[in-house]
């Protein structure tokens, strides 16, 4: 179970007490296109009350979209994985690679 922290406000307990949220919310791939990495944008009825459906919405798709350009396959990415096979991946101490640049 996840804990939030608060500091309490009165002077005399200046110690950080734990607080238990409420349970886990699973947001479930959506394997409609394939096996990609992708995240559905339906709505939890977990978080009815707590985040509002279009800042989550929109916070999945720009979670999808991150991931989608990051599998995103084309001749450069080819040509960085055949340059780190033949460097035995010491490439990568020289050059951010194709998934760094992403983030």
């Amino acid at each position: 179970m996840r804990q939030i922290w608060l500091k309490m406000s009165s002077p005399e307990q200046s110690e950080r007490t734990p607080r238990t949220c409420c349970a886990k919310v699973f947001i479930q791939r959506d394997y409609t296109e394939g096996t990609a990495c992708k995240f559905q944008t339906k709505f939890p009825p977990e978080l009815e009350g707590k985040v509002e459906p279009s800042v989550f919405d929109h916070t999945v798709n720009t979670i999808n979209a991150m991931y989608f350009e990051a599998e995103r396959k084309d001749t450069r990415t080819y040509c960085e994985g055949c340059l780190a096979c033949l460097t035995a991946y010491t490439v990568f101490l020289c050059v951010d690679t194709h998934y760094e640049k992403v983030g």
